[in-house]
């Protein structure tokens, strides 16, 4: 490997379900930045595999025999809190996904995700973005928003601790510093849309609707999709603009 190269980013695999965890390790070692070093079939069981691997990313299941992910996700963040953990489940429950993001988790992904979406996921996740699967966003968002918790909606920091950067609504939308476009792109957002649906819904390049994303994060100071689509909610964005 060239000196000017990166490394490959190395994952840890945590799943019980043997054909699974096989067809994820294969399309991960497709791709030539990444490198499964090691798998394990229970939560104990990956838990001493942290202990015996260099990882740089863990993807993780929820529900597992032996110790679920939550037990898992907690004791791997009290060991190594710098390590990103990324759960991969088949559970929609919003209290499950609340509970793994309040003990660190650095995003919360479903199995029935596309590929590409995967992908993007780890790469981002590995350079300190939090991830949630589209659906998982928008639920989450609307379900927290209708018990008045907005901040249970922060995504964590490094660390594990939630944010407590709240979004307050402006007095009138008037306001907003955003372009019709931009409103439009985030109502989208708020909907649980990818980039991709947000460009096929408005007609637009994926990379056009990249810059509008981070134009709309950086007008409105937010940190994050999550905290983008929460402004939109209360301020009515997701309803009148798309």
């Amino acid at each position: 490997m060239r000196a000017t190269e990166e490394k490959p980013i190395r994952i840890l695999l945590i799943d019980d379900h043997t054909l699974f965890r096989s067809g994820i390790k294969a399309l991960l070692q497709r791709q030539s930045d990444f490198v499964v070093v090691g798998e394990a079939s229970d939560g104990l069981e990956g838990v001493k595999l942290v202990e015996q691997v260099e990882a740089d990313i863990v993807l993780l299941d929820v529900d597992m025999p032996s110790m679920n992910g939550h037990e898992a996700l907690a004791q791997i963040r009290a060991t190594h809190p710098d390590l990103p953990v990324l759960m991969l489940t088949v559970s929609e429950d919003c209290d499950t996904l609340g509970e793994c993001l309040k003990l660190g988790a650095r995003g919360y992904l479903l199995k029935n995700i596309d590929q590409d979406f995967l992908l993007r996921s780890i790469r981002s996740a590995r350079n300190g973005i939090n991830v949630l699967s589209p659906q998982m966003m928008a639920k989450y968002v609307h379900t927290k928003m209708e018990e008045s918790d907005i901040d249970a909606m922060c995504l964590p920091k490094t660390g594990g601790k939630l944010a407590k950067q709240r979004v307050e609504p402006r007095d009138s939308i008037s306001e907003s510093p955003l372009t019709r476009r931009e409103l439009q792109t985030l109502a989208w957002l708020a909907k649980g849309y990818t980039n991709k649906g947000i460009a096929r819904e408005l007609d637009l390049s994926e990379s056009t609707v990249k810059v509008h994303v981070q134009s709309i994060l950086r007008k409105l100071e937010l940190k994050s999709r999550v905290q983008a689509a929460i402004y939109a909610v209360e301020n009515h964005i997701d309803k009148d603009y798309a």
